[in-house]
């Protein structure tokens, strides 16, 4: 059952990717989460799909929240018509405060920004210190080769079948929003396993 209200945090790339399809991915899940009165939590930029996303919450007038360091704000990419900014010190303190945030994620394409947030909070759950749904939203089949990855790594026995299914894969903007607000799925946490 999905909460009334959810602050979901979208990780993605601060560029827009060669694809269209990117962008429209972002500006439609930006779009679905104000329609269907959600709040947003992301980077704090307002450059590429990360813009796009937060424009397009505002534009639906929906809530954002921007969390970003000061190294970014110095580099003058920081979102300043968002409904809140935080500002943080650290990059580490930034994810802390992220997830500190939100009670679900949705991660768009991006690059080695975007799969670290991702797969901090992946780990997070892993540990047992966290208990929110991580979604890939699939545009294109972007995410094909990590979710490849991620079948080896477990066939291997790197990664267990209980965490494996940490990583949820979704490939509309709806589906994204409805994994992402349903509680966290069952697992025991590694370590105790």
């Amino acid at each position: 059952m999905m909460s009334a209200v959810s602050r979901l945090c979208v990780f993605c790339g601060s560029s827009s990717g060669v694809e269209p399809a990117f962008a429209v991915a972002a500006v439609e899940l930006g779009a679905a989460i104000a329609s269907e009165g959600h709040e947003l939590v992301y980077g704090g930029g307002h450059v590429g799909l990360m813009g796009l996303v937060a424009d397009a919450v505002l534009a639906g007038g929906g809530s954002v929240t921007g969390v970003i360091t000061e190294h970014l704000v110095g580099a003058e990419v920081a979102h300043h018509g968002l409904s809140e900014l935080v500002v943080t010190p650290s990059m580490h303190e930034r994810k802390a405060r992220m997830a500190a945030l939100s009670n679900g994620v949705i991660v768009l394409p991006g690059g080695f920004g975007t799969f670290e947030e991702a797969f901090e909070m992946l780990t997070w759950n892993q540990l047992g210190l966290v208990a929110v749904p991580v979604v890939f939203l699939d545009v294109d089949g972007f995410f094909e080769p990590l979710f490849a990855f991620i079948a080896g790594a477990r066939a291997s026995g790197f990664i267990s079948p209980d965490h494996g299914r940490l990583a949820q894969r979704s490939t509309t903007a709806g589906e994204a929003i409805r994994l992402a607000t349903a509680p966290a799925a069952p697992f025991a946490p590694k370590w105790l396993t």
